[in-house]
């Protein structure tokens, strides 16, 4: 595999992390489901996610990119995890919509495997690391990946904000502290 390949497919990746946090924004907002404190972490775990591929896109390819991405897949992996076991008892209905049968988080679980799956296999391609005298340099497709995940980053932070106030968040959170004040 080429450098300019694994960019591209790096870019990929930040646009598939950037439709995770889109919908999660969706579901918050267009159904105002009110994410949990581990629901919000599961977002910290999809921006930490983006590092990886960003650093691959502003540096080449590494194999320390990949290693990052799946440490952070990993944490990620980890906290839904804990948030599917929460809700594993047989009668519980879990917390928030449901996509195709399964819950986001169990869906988060899912996506931050299938992302230490492919940073793994993205490893086994050694030519992408070769050293060459020209950049490989990124396009408009490329910037644009990263401005997206930066502004997503950037929303989720402001939205923690409006949800949680200067407090903890919520366990269940039923509005958004600084739109809401409690009575």
């Amino acid at each position: 595999m080429s450098p300019r390949l694994a960019i591209k497919l790096n870019a990929l990746a930040l646009y598939a992390i950037c439709g995770v946090l889109i919908a999660a924004f969706y579901f918050q907002i267009a159904l105002q489901e009110l994410p949990c404190p581990l629901c919000l972490l599961q977002r910290v775990g999809f921006i930490a996610l983006a590092f990886g591929p960003i650093l691959t896109l502003r540096y080449g390819p590494r194999p320390s990119h990949y290693g990052y991405t799946i440490v952070a897949a990993l944490v990620g992996a980890a906290i839904a995890m804990r948030q599917v076991l929460i809700h594993i008892a047989p009668g519980d209905p879990g917390y928030g919509s449901a996509l195709l049968g399964y819950h986001f988080y169990t869906w988060a679980f899912v996506c931050f495997c299938a992302a230490i799956l492919a940073s793994a296999a993205m490893l086994v391609f050694d030519r992408q690391f070769e050293q060459t005298n020209a950049e490989p340099g990124i396009g408009l497709f490329e910037k644009a990946a990263v401005w997206l995940v930066i502004a997503l980053a950037l929303l989720n932070a402001v939205g923690v904000l409006i949800e949680c106030g200067f407090g903890a968040c919520p366990a269940d959170p039923v509005r958004y502290e600084l739109l809401q004040p409690a009575p």
